[in-house]
């Protein structure tokens, strides 16, 4: 039977969490995740969500949950949910902080839900601030400096942050990657950034569809250069960027729709 859609129940290893178990993970600092969103009980990009996980929890832990077992969490929070929702997804130390003795236990997951996401309509106008993510392939948890920058973007009167790496070529957003369209080609930034399972499916679709992508470093100066820009994340294959710090980009509608076909084309799957 399925919850109320107001209620955003959690599971910890295929149980409901309780409070005792969920406060001290406010506070840990060692653990990753993948957020995706589920439409009429159906995930799309499942094994890029699963190979996240898997890969990540053998470089955190030593060890990670079977794509079985993260399976039948998955659809157990989708069968006990509203049809349309998301998910996200935690690989955590049950410990709590993380130390030697508890390298030899299993890691544990936390499948949290809530209501669905679409994302902002936009266009975005982003800040272009110097950092680089910390483990930047990996997508885990503890990040403060991504909200930070967004914090910062805001009060500039900007939407959003843009990073910009050491060597002042643009690789992420705070919670976005980036993608841009010279009008023949898509192009993704060449740096180390986190390649989003969003990112995934549309680089596959797009392939399948023969449509032209290069990865290529983008400094600031090159954006003159494109003729549309869009982040992207689990919410939506592409919102426009209309602006980067001082450099503006025109709101390239075809660029979009080709980003959400794309994303159309990839097969949903049933955990």
């Amino acid at each position: 039977m399925a919850t109320h859609p107001h209620a955003s129940p959690s599971y910890i290893n295929g149980h409901p969490a309780t409070a005792s178990q969920l406060n001290p993970l406010a506070f840990a600092g060692f653990a990753h995740f993948t957020a995706m969103q589920v439409r009429c009980s159906r995930v799309k990009g499942l094994d890029l969500h699963l190979d996240r996980l898997r890969n990540a929890s053998l470089a955190f832990f030593g060890r990670a949950p079977t794509d079985e077992l993260l399976r039948s969490y998955i659809r157990m929070a989708i069968e006990k949910g509203a049809s349309d929702q998301s998910l996200t997804v935690t690989v955590f130390s049950p410990h709590g902080e993380f130390t030697a003795d508890s390298m030899a236990v299993e890691p544990a997951v936390l499948v949290r839900t809530a209501a669905p996401s679409e994302g902002p309509k936009g266009p975005l106008r982003l800040s272009a601030i110097e950092h680089q993510r910390p483990l930047a392939a990996i997508k885990h948890v503890g990040e403060v400096g991504k909200t930070y920058y967004l914090h910062q973007a805001i009060r500039k009167g900007f939407d959003d942050a843009a990073f910009v790496n050491e060597r002042g070529h643009l690789s992420e957003a705070t919670i976005w990657n980036l993608v841009f369209w010279d009008g023949e080609a898509v192009i993704w930034p060449k740096a180390e950034m986190l390649q989003g399972t969003m990112m995934g499916m549309v680089q596959r679709q797009l392939a399948r569809l023969e449509v032209p992508q290069r990865h290529e470093p983008i400094p600031l100066e090159r954006l003159r250069t494109f003729c549309g820009a869009a982040v992207m994340n689990s919410w939506t294959p592409g919102i426009a960027v209309t602006a980067i710090a001082s450099h503006t980009i025109d709101e390239a509608r075809p660029f979009i729709e080709l980003l959400h076909k794309a994303y159309e084309a990839e097969p949903a799957d049933c955990p």
